[in-house]
């Protein structure tokens, strides 16, 4: 009996187990037509992807990554660029593609041609010079006013140090000229000049801008022309034209390449009007902002050139937000000699006397009716105690400490301080001439 019941049991779970296998069969069956209708479009796609590829046009698939061929003929500042030379070609395709697929870099481009390239531009033509050396400034920094290379070249155009000075771009302390976008841009344009007078060639000019003539004159003799594309140089020299090659081609026409930047999103310029500041002791950012009433952070992105919380004593064109200047000299004129005048030589920080001078009125804001004569009174006591401090800090101490910022080379620190670069160095046992940013420095 048990045996029987057992083959009744096995024969209905073969009977429902067949009946599951054949409902699953009918729920995933297409019908004829719509498997037809499937092949079709998948051929369809295949073909219309192969037909795009085959064309050089970008492919609607997003599991494909759209190919872009260089463009066939270029120029560089209207000399044209022998691409029918394989090794030549194919260095441009190298740089190209680099940038044609860096996305993200490509469209910070775009947004910060709006903000620089109009005045490029208009500053270009007015000299005379092409067009195309705008690019050379996006390849050397991006547009950004504040890169600096730890080669030690700085600003929109990465002037070096001795290139700056040659070029009137003042290095002064914690003032650095070569970060003013305007004064770097004038100046960059004056040296490329010079540069294409010497060798009669845009883009040799363009490359001894990159190297220096050193390179560039040495492959000269040994080529007997004036061939870049022949010439062996260093490798960032060597990629540097096919660079601006491939960023004025992409930059002229973004859309060729898939991009395209909305009306309104690009970086709009920055307005600023200049005044001029003759200051006897520095003044800090916080009372530049304070006086033309906005913040330390604009007074900042509108002045790179100033790398430190404070303008260095001195005459300088100091950039506020348009229509802030109004009786912002009368201001500072105020607070420079309440400054120089009211606050005691006791080693602190300008922004931490500032404060002490803001908050006991002496930057014009005062209370009327106050003691003149007290005051006197406590000018005479402060000036005992500036004597006393200043006589006691000669005795007891022989040097002064430096804290490194953005910017600043051992040069400008020796400046500065009045040493010599070399006395300097010895000082802090500097094996070279290099220092970097929070890098302490003893004052000999």
């Amino acid at each position: 009996m048990k045996r029987i019941g057992m083959r009744s049991s096995t024969r209905r779970l073969a009977f429902w187990t067949l009946i599951a296998l054949a409902c699953w069969s009918c729920a995933t069956t297409q019908p004829s037509s719509e498997r037809t209708e499937d092949t079709t479009g998948a051929v369809r796609d295949s073909v219309s992807q192969s037909r795009a590829s085959r064309e050089g046009k970008p492919l609607s698939s997003p599991c494909i990554v759209p190919y872009y061929p260089p463009p066939s003929a270029m120029d560089l500042c209207g000399e044209p660029v022998p691409l029918q030379n394989r090794e030549v070609l194919e260095r441009f395709d190298k740089e190209f593609t680099l940038v044609v697929y860096n996305h993200a870099q490509v469209y910070l481009w775009l947004k910060r041609m709006e903000r620089y390239f109009p005045w490029i531009e208009e500053q270009l033509r007015v000299s005379g010079l092409p067009d195309d050396l705008k690019y050379v400034a996006v390849v050397e920094s991006d547009l950004l006013p504040d890169a600096c290379s730890p080669k030690g070249a700085a600003g929109p155009w990465q002037f070096m140090p001795s290139t700056g000075s040659a070029y009137g771009l003042r290095q002064q302390g914690s003032c650095d000229e070569r970060y003013d976008f305007e004064r770097a841009t004038e100046c960059a344009f004056r040296f490329l000049q010079d540069l294409y007078r010497r060798y009669r060639n845009w883009t040799v000019a363009i490359a001894t801008y990159n190297c220096g003539d050193k390179r560039i004159q040495e492959q000269m003799r040994a080529l007997g022309s004036a061939d870049y594309y022949q010439m062996r140089l260093p490798t960032e020299t060597e990629r540097y034209i096919f660079r601006i090659l491939a960023v004025k081609a992409i930059l002229g026409n973004p859309a060729q390449y898939g991009y395209h930047l909305p009306k309104g999103q690009g970086y709009p310029p920055l307005k600023a009007q200049r005044v001029n500041v003759q200051l006897s002791c520095p003044l800090p950012m916080q009372a530049v902002a304070e006086a033309s009433g906005t913040t330390v952070r604009e007074i900042k992105r509108l002045n790179p050139a100033f790398r430190a919380d404070e303008i260095p004593e001195g005459s300088h064109q100091v950039k506020l937000p348009a229509g802030s200047a109004g009786d912002f000299e009368k201001k500072i004129d105020l607070a420079t000699r309440a400054t120089s005048e009211e606050i005691p030589a006791d080693g602190r920080q300008t922004d931490e006397r500032w404060r002490d001078l803001k908050s006991s009125g002496a930057s014009g804001n005062a209370p009327r009716g106050r003691d003149d004569r007290g005051r006197s009174a406590r000018r005479e006591d402060r000036t005992s105690k500036i004597e006393t401090t200043q006589v006691k800090s000669k005795s007891t101490s022989k040097s002064a400490a430096h804290t490194v910022t953005k910017g600043e080379t051992l040069s400008s620190i020796a400046a500065r301080y009045k040493v010599s670069a070399e006395a300097l160095k010895k000082a802090n046992k500097l094996k070279s001439s290099n220092v970097s940013p929070g890098q302490k420095l003893v004052i000999p």
